[in-house]
């Protein structure tokens, strides 16, 4: 018997013990309350080498177990990120202290730190790292640990300077963001531009930069022989120097002025400098002279060099493999990278007996003392499910704004501007924009006219990453909120879409990877751009919203401005991810069938199929959505003339109900006509757009249905005109309306 893909979903997930809507766990009692402690004490220390040498064992038995099925992973980053991290997640509180992780490929790292605290049992992640769900092979949201998934380096940069914002908003005071980052990532544009915006906006978060000098094909000296420390600080981020990350005590002094400077709206990065040691002196401050020694002269290296040892340490405490990766950094023979560590042919036993790996007296005292404490209870808690009900604006209040009338030819974006502003007048607390300079443009000035400065963010152009800051404010908590970022849909398409993108990898606490709780509001989509327009330009909106639909609660293509306004007004009243396309140019306010007034009311709930031209006996329709929904109406009055009876339905977004699609499907027996503006292409390269929609629907429906498609086949060329003059050259008016419906056969 053939499985349904919900069923297997659901069998996966029924299967897991890390994934569901809530978890308490009982954890070992280590708490630091940073805003209050003034340094670590002598069994904080102990017991934080404790986990970190527990943590390191987990992570390397369970990279053996991988070698079995013949895997490995990222062993090298995932032993470096562990010390730094368990200090993270001592001073973590869940309430006003937060943690992610921008190198996610480490985590390993992430897991095994999580279980040495008793987050997660150690023998599932041992042998289930990589395997089933439950711990995948980059940071993913378990129990205690990051909500923000990671997945391309630099990204999580601005998404944490969002989340920072939002609890600094939600909180006033006391919130920080310890975002943990490798010496790789932080060139890329969307980190660049994290720093600008966390210098800009203030933001409460201090970066931990994982500096061992390793990334995936060799030395960063050999890759990016840049300073970090002089770029970063010329945008605004404050640089703290610190010897080690492997230093618990002096690394807290780090943290507390990280911490200190973050109150006083100052975002800054902590530095591991590194030291200037011989082989000797760094190996016989840990304790393995015999095996440095043994290394160094296999490969003809005097043990009395001097050498740079990084202040942060690829394939830490994984004594063999660490001093390859110094020898590397520091172009010694014998030197290798472990940016991809495995335990493949590597006796375990002996890896997980070197001297850094065993627990001195003191430290097991320590570690046993506070597991014989009571446990330090922590809730996880899912986000609410897409849908869900958010900020609603109630029937009285809509009703006492005026919309435009019938008769008025307007931009959708009245209606924008209008319910934006209701928005923001009724929860000027629980509303959030981020802007690149287009707000009055796009409509979003007027509702910014009610947010506090905490509440809204100008970025100039920096789309990408106020895309992914946008992203981050959605984190703030569970509850009701709306986070808004509106730019042009062309920049959407392009720059900003690694918002987008997120949302691919975003996995809730239930497992299910979904569109955070943002409304990325695409302005001037389609041909409708003014006489800016040139081929190209904004032309595959419907194409981008289809390709991230899986994560949406809804994307919306309103027709007019009334239309426009219920849809914010709809995707405000509703938690989860929305794509709402607006046009630019001027349209008539759509009215109904016998001239009464308007076709929609303000207080309509919205719809995803809305009829619009009815005629008894029709057995042909038109399917339209967008900009183009007038001329549709235009056609099926001159087919009605000529005979044809044809009916008409906009279409208000997407997804669209199976059931009413079949019940369409039924009733027209003699086919459909869709009608947008946007690429269709053509029979050379496969449909796209809502014509594609339409006709695998068609044909999933096992119906022999005739269909034609209006919208724009070849976009290499096109006038410099306005929306109807574009529309002419693209073949998208009433009378080819008339034509492809009479066509049907």
């Amino acid at each position: 018997m053939k499985h349904s893909q919900h069923e297997i979903n659901g069998k996966l997930i029924s299967a897991s013990q890390y994934l569901g809507t809530s978890f308490d766990s009982e954890v070992i009692p280590l708490h630091i309350d940073i805003s209050k402690s003034c340094g670590l004490l002598e069994d904080d220390v102990l017991v934080l080498e404790a986990l970190e040498i527990e943590a390191a064992s987990i992570a390397i038995r369970s990279l053996a177990s991988l070698a079995k099925i013949n895997e490995l992973d990222h062993l090298g980053g995932g032993l470096d990120l562990i010390p730094a991290l368990l200090l993270t997640l001592a001073v973590t509180d869940y309430q006003r202290t937060f943690y992610t992780i921008e190198h996610a490929h480490t985590s390993i790292g992430y897991y095994s730190s999580l279980a040495a605290l008793g987050f997660l049992n150690k023998d599932d992640v041992i042998d289930g790292f990589r395997r089933g769900i439950d711990f995948p092979g980059h940071v993913s949201w378990v129990p205690g640990g990051t909500e923000l998934n990671g997945g391309r380096l630099g990204i999580m940069v601005p998404v944490a300077v969002g989340l920072a914002l939002s609890k600094k908003a939600i909180n006033d005071h006391g919130s920080w963001v310890v975002t943990h980052c490798g010496d790789a990532g932080w060139i890329s544009g969307q980190a660049l531009n994290g720093f600008v915006g966390a210098s800009l906006h203030e933001a409460p978060t201090t970066f931990v930069m994982h500096r061992n000098g390793i990334q995936l094909s060799g030395s960063t000296n050999s890759i990016m022989a840049k300073d970090p420390r002089k770029i970063i600080e010329s945008m605004g981020i404050t640089i703290i120097e610190t010897p080690s990350l492997h230093k618990c005590k002096t690394l807290y002094k780090a943290y507390q002025e990280g911490f200190e400077l973050a109150q006083s709206g100052k975002p800054n990065l902590i530095y591991p400098t590194g030291s200037n040691l011989t082989i000797r002196e760094f190996a016989d401050h840990h304790g393995i002279i015999e095996d440095a020694s043994s290394f160094a002269e296999k490969h003809n290296v005097s043990i009395d060099s001097k050498i740079w040892i990084p202040g942060s340490l690829m394939s830490y405490r994984d004594v063999e493999s660490m001093l390859e990766c110094i020898f590397l950094v520091n172009e010694l023979r014998g030197g290798a990278g472990h940016h991809d560590g495995h335990m493949k042919e590597r006796d375990v036993s002996r890896v997980l007996n070197n001297p850094m790996l065993r627990l001195n007296s003191k430290q097991k005292s320590a570690l046993a003392n506070y597991r014989s404490k009571p446990k330090r209870n922590v809730k996880t808690q899912a986000r609410p499910k897409p849908g869900t009900s958010n900020l609603v604006l109630d029937d009285e209040f809509v009703s006492s704004l005026k919309l435009p009338e019938t008769g008025k030819v307007v931009s959708a974006r009245a209606g924008v501007e209008i319910a934006y502003a209701a928005i923001a007048e009724t929860y000027p607390e629980k509303m959030f924009v981020v802007s690149c300079d287009l707000d009055p443009s796009t409509k979003l000035s007027k509702a910014r006219g009610y947010l506090k400065s905490d509440h809204q963010f100008e970025m100039s152009i920096q789309e990408q990453a106020s895309a992914l800051i946008a992203n981050g404010l959605a984190y703030g908590g569970n509850h009701p909120q709306l986070n808004v970022f509106s730019t042009f849909a062309a920049f959407f398409e392009g720059i900003a879409r690694e918002g987008f993108e997120l949302w691919r990898y975003q996995r809730n606490l239930t497992g299910v990877n979904e569109g955070l709780n943002v409304t990325f509001h695409l302005s001037h989509v389609g041909s409708c751009t003014g006489r800016d327009h040139f081929s190209g330009w904004s032309l595959d909106w419907i194409t981008l919203a289809l390709g991230y639909l899986p994560y949406l609660h809804r994307f919306y293509a309103p027709a007019d401005a009334i239309s426009a306004f219920i849809a914010v007004r709809d995707l405000s009243a509703h938690y989860g991810g929305h794509i709402i396309g607006i046009p630019r140019d001027n349209l008539p306010i759509l009215e109904k069938q016998d001239g009464s007034g308007p076709l929609w009311a303000s207080t309509d709930r919205w719809v995803d199929i809305t009829e619009f031209r009815k005629f008894p006996g029709a057995k042909r329709a038109i399917l339209v959505i967008g900009a183009p929904a007038f001329l549709a109406d235009q056609a099926a009055f001159e087919l009605n003339k000529k005979g044809i009876k044809t009916d008409v339905y906009i279409i208000n977004g997407l997804p669209i109900s199976i059931d009413k699609l079949s019940t369409l499907f039924s009733t027209y027996s003699e086919g459909f006509v869709t009608v947008e503006d946007g690429i269709i292409a053509d029979a050379n390269f496969g449909l796209r757009g809502f014509a594609s929609v339409i006709s695998s629907s068609v044909a999933a429906s096992g119906q022999r249905l005739p269909l034609e498609h209006i919208g724009i086949t070849d976009p290499r060329i096109a006038p410099s005109e306005g929306h109807l003059e574009t529309w002419q050259h693209f073949g998208i008016t009433a009378e080819a309306i008339v034509d492809a419906i009479s066509s049907l056969t």
